[in-house]
C-alpha cells in the first residue's frame, strides 16, 4: 500500500518489500488504518513479525501473530488506555502461541513482534524479540527497539518473543509524533549489513515512493548478504511516514451538549442544589459546596469555568475526569455522586468529605511524630497509585489536593488538571498550565518537557518531604512571612524551581537538600528514597509508585525499631541509675 488516509485527519504513507516468495517467507508486515468506531482505539497501526524457524508450520507464527493482533485490538473496550488494551491482546496471543507449540514436531510457534500504534499526536510502541524499528527524523536516525537475543554457538536466537514462554515481558515506549516522522521496520537479519547511512541514502533517493524505497533497501541488503550465506527469506522492510497529524483537540462528547452554568454565588440554586460556598476558583474549573434541597445532603459540584465554553479540548477532558471518578473505587480518592435529577447544565457531583485540607490540618497538628506523618504519606501514595492504575495523570498535586477527614483518613479530592495518560502532549500541558503550576510541580512542567506518571511521583514526594519537615516554628518565625528555603510552612527538596530553571541544562545544577537537615530522627534510607523520587531527571525516578510505597513502609519500620531501641536504652539507664541510688542509700545507712 503506497499511501493511506484516516478521515479524522491523520495521513500516513506506507511502503513494504519482501524478497522471499509467499511459501518461503518467515516474516510478516502489515499496516491497518482505522475505520468507523476504531478511531477510539487507534488512527494507524504498523507491525512487523519474524519467526526463527524454517519449519513450514512454525514459521506461520509471524503471520498469525499479526493477523490476531489486528483482529482483536480494535475490539477492545474504548475506555481502556492504549497500553492496557494492546498488552491484553498480546498476552492472549502469547498464551495461544505457547499452547500451540506442543503440536509442532520441529520448531515452535515463536515470533518476534514490534507493533507501533499511532493515535492523535502520540505513538505507542510494543516490542518483544529481535525485530528492529528505527525512527528517521530530519537528518537523524534512532533505533527505538532493543534486541532481545542470545548468542549460542555462534548463532543468535531471540531470548524474548511471542510464544516462547507462558509469560511475556514487553518493552513499551511512547513517542510524541512530528509531521514528517518516518518509521522503518526491519527483520534482525539486516542488522550489521546495512549501515544507518545506507538507510538514509536509499530512502532519500526514493522518498516519493516508499514501496520503491523498501525494495531498494531489500535488494541492497540481499546483495551485501549474499557472501555471508544469509537467506533472502528473512529480509523484510516496511516504512511508514506521518504526512499529517491528527487534529490535536478532540470535540466534546456527544452526550454532553448542555450549556455551562453561570458564575454561582452562595444562595444560588441550580437543579435543586443550593450553593453554600465557592471552594476553588481556577482559570478552568470551579468547585462549589452545595446542599441537595430534597435530601439535605452536602455534595461537591465541579463545573467548567464559563470562559471555557468554546474550548472543546477542555470540555472533552472534563468529561473524562467525570468518567474516571465514576469508574474508580478507592477509599483514598473521592467518588462520583449520581444526580437525582436530570441536569440542565454541564457539571458533575462528588461526595463532600468533612475535614480539612492537608495544609490546614498540619497547621493544627504540627506536633505529630514521624510515624504518623509517614502514614499520611502512604495514604497519599495509595490515592495517586489508584489514578495511575486507571492510566490517569493528576498533574497538579499539592497539600490542598488532599483532605484529612475526622477519622484521620486522607482522601484526594481535587482533579482540575487530571487527564488520561494517552492525552496528546500539548493538550495535557495546556490543562496543567491552566490549573496553575505550583511549587510542588516537577521540573518538566517548568521547562515544557514530556510529562508522565513520574512527574506525579515528583510532586507527591515533594509533598511528603514538605510534610515530614513541617514545623510549627515556621508559623512563629516571621509571623507567617515566607522564609528562604521553606514552602508554605515546610521545606522543599530544592529551592523554588521557577527561580532556577531556564533550560534543560539547569537540571544538573539543582542541589537536593537532605531531609536529615530538618528532621533529626529521619533514617538515612528515607532520605535516599525521597532523593531518588524527586530526582530532577525524570528517567532517574522510580518506575512505579509502588516502589515509593514500599520505601515509606520500610522507613516507618526502621523508625519504630529505632524508637524501641531508644526505649530499651532509656530503660537500661534508668535501671542503672536506680541501682546506683539504692547502693548509695545502703552505704549511707550502714555508716
Amino acid at each position: 500500500m503506497a499511501g493511506g488516509r484516516v478521515p479524522m485527519g491523520l495521513r500516513v504513507s506506507v511502503g513494504q518489500a519482501r524478497l522471499a516468495s509467499e511459501r518461503q517467507q518467515r516474516s510478516a508486515v502489515a499496516v491497518q488504518l482505522a475505520e468507523g468506531d476504531s478511531h477510539e482505539r487507534f488512527d494507524a497501526c504498523a507491525l512487523i513479525a519474524d519467526s526463527p524457524w524454517r519449519n513450514a508450520i512454525a514459521r506461520q507464527a509471524a503471520d498469525l501473530a499479526i493477523k490476531g493482533f489486528l483482529a482483536d485490538y480494535p475490539s477492545t473496550p474504548a475506555e481502556w488506555p492504549i497500553k492496557r488494551a494492546a498488552t491484553r491482546v498480546l498476552l492472549a496471543l502469547n498464551g495461544w502461541c505457547f499452547s500451540q507449540s506442543r503440536f509442532v514436531a520441529s520448531g515452535s510457534y515463536v515470533s518476534s513482534l514490534s507493533a507501533l500504534i499511532l493515535h492523535h499526536d502520540q505513538g505507542h510502541l510494543f516490542h518483544a524479540g529481535d525485530t528492529v524499528v528505527y525512527r528517521l527524523r530530519g537528518a537523524e536516525i534512532e533505533q527505538l527497539t532493543r534486541e532481545h537475543i542470545t548468542d549460542l554457538g555462534g548463532y543468535r536466537y531471540p531470548s524474548r518473543a511471542l510464544g516462547m514462554d507462558a509469560s511475556l515481558d514487553l518493552d513499551y515506549l511512547t513517542l510524541p509524533l512530528v509531521q514528517g516522522d518516518l518509521f522503518l521496520f526491519a527483520t534482525q537479519t539486516v542488522r550489521g549489513i546495512l549501515l544507518p547511512s545506507d538507510y538514509m541514502q536509499l530512502i532519500r533517493e526514493h522518498s516519493a515512493d516508499l514501496d520503491a524505497a523498501c525494495l531498494a533497501l531489500a535488494e541492497r541488503a540481499a546483495e551485501l548478504a549474499a557472501g555471508r550465506g544469509v537467506s533472502a527469506e528473512s529480509i523484510c522492510f516496511q516504512l511508514m511516514r506521518v504526512d499529517r497529524l491528527d487534529d490535536l483537540w478532540p470535540a466534546a462528547s456527544d452526550r454532553d451538549r448542555l450549556p455551562l452554568p453561570p458564575e454561582l454565588a452562595p444562595g444560588d440554586e441550580i437543579d435543586g442544589y443550593w450553593i453554600e460556598e465557592l471552594l476553588s476558583s481556577g482559570n478552568q474549573q470551579r468547585v462549589y459546596r452545595v446542599r441537595d434541597a430534597a435530601s439535605g445532603d452536602r455534595l461537591l459540584m465541579a463545573t467548567p469555568a464559563l470562559e471555557m465554553s468554546g474550548s472543546h479540548d477542555y470540555l472533552y477532558l472534563f468529561d473524562r475526569q467525570r468518567d474516571m471518578l465514576g469508574a474508580l473505587r478507592s477509599p483514598h480518592v473521592n467518588r462520583l455522586e449520581t444526580s437525582r435529577r436530570a441536569p440542565s447544565y454541564h457539571y458533575y457531583l462528588m461526595r463532600y468529605i468533612e475535614g480539612e485540607t492537608l495544609g490546614q490540618w498540619i497547621r493544627q497538628h504540627a506536633d505529630i511524630g514521624l510515624a504518623q506523618r509517614l502514614e499520611i504519606g502512604r495514604q497519599m501514595t495509595k490515592a495517586v497509585s489508584a489514578l495511575h492504575r486507571r492510566e490517569f495523570l493528576h498533574q497538579s498535586l499539592s497539600p490542598n489536593s488532599f483532605v484529612v477527614d475526622r477519622h484521620g483518613q486522607v482522601v484526594l479530592t481535587e482533579f482540575a488538571a487530571c487527564c488520561p495518560r494517552d492525552t496528546p502532549a500539548e493538550m495535557a500541558r495546556s490543562l496543567a498550565q491552566g490549573a496553575g503550576i505550583n511549587d510542588f510541580a516537577a521540573p518538566e512542567y517548568w521547562l515544557g518537557l514530556e510529562v508522565g506518571r513520574r512527574s506525579d511521583q515528583y510532586s507527591l514526594a515533594s509533598i511528603i518531604y514538605w510534610l515530614l519537615s513541617y514545623s510549627a516554628a515556621y508559623e512563629r518565625s516571621g509571623k507567617g512571612r515566607p522564609i528562604a528555603g521553606m514552602g508554605r510552612g515546610g521545606y522543599l527538596p530544592y529551592k523554588p524551581l521557577a527561580q532556577k530553571l531556564r533550560t534543560e541544562h539547569d537540571l544538573g545544577a539543582l542541589e537536593y537538600v537532605p531531609l536529615t537537615r530538618w528532621v533529626n530522627n529521619a533514617p538515612p534510607s528515607l532520605d535516599n528514597l525521597l532523593r531518588r523520587a524527586v530526582s530532577p531527571k525524570r528517567s532517574m525516578r522510580f518506575r512505579r509508585l509502588y516502589e515509593l510505597m514500599v520505601g515509606l513502609r520500610r522507613a516507618d519500620a526502621q523508625t519504630a525499631q529505632s524508637r524501641r531501641r531508644g526505649s530499651r536504652q532509656l530503660q537500661l539507664w534508668r535501671a542503672i541509675a536506680l541501682l546506683l541510688v539504692f547502693g548509695w542509700l545502703i552505704s549511707w545507712w550502714f555508716k
